[in-house]
């Protein structure tokens, strides 16, 4: 028997770990292409709400985001021009907390959900080089395919519902409409 393999993907260049920060206090998010003000931070039992637009940005037009610091992950959800492109994304991050300062360090690995119909790991080809290059460690790279692999399976037997996913994580994810007028966003694919 032949096992046939997909055509080889060009080779991805390494970039250094992205790392950001949420400055509470000044509510201003700080990434590595500036600082942004942010309309919402809200403390939660299981981590930080965030919320803010995203000025002049051709796709999106507003960003919500949990970050869950014990399980390693950042659930975004975006506000898109146009098209719904996933209805959410679970980003894979070491997130610590001092004070008003909250850090995320990337880990490369994102779970992209398509609620009610999908969920999968992308990125996994940056993972590989930015270990190569030294831009993780051996232990990050282990936890960031844990964490990954972790979710998408809780996520499967979920049925890829966002909401029971949390839930059965004892986490609960409040989401705000966009630009904080207060209702939920409606999933593209329920």
């Amino acid at each position: 028997m032949t096992v046939a393999f997909p055509p080889k993907a060009p080779p991805v260049t390494p970039h250094p770990v992205k790392t950001e920060r949420h400055d509470t206090r000044n509510r201003t998010h700080h990434t590595n292409t500036g600082v942004r003000p942010v309309h919402t931070y809200r403390p939660e039992p299981h981590g930080l709400f965030v919320s803010r637009p995203f000025q002049g940005h051709p796709r999106i037009r507003h960003w919500q985001a949990h970050l869950l610091p014990t399980h390693n992950l950042v659930v975004c959800h975006y506000d898109f021009h146009h098209q719904r492109e996933h209805d959410y994304y679970l980003d894979v991050a070491l997130i610590s907390v001092q004070d008003d300062l909250w850090t995320v360090r990337d880990l490369y690995l994102d779970v992209v959900l398509r609620e009610g119909h999908s969920a999968v790991i992308v990125d996994t080809d940056e993972l590989i080089a930015g270990h190569a290059a030294g831009f993780i460690t051996h232990t990050e790279l282990h936890l960031a395919l844990e964490v990954a692999h972790h979710t998408l399976s809780a996520l499967s037997a979920a049925q890829f519902n966002l909401h029971t996913w949390a839930t059965s994580q004892g986490v609960q994810l409040d989401w705000d409409a966009p630009h904080g007028e207060g209702a939920p966003p409606s999933p593209a694919h329920a």
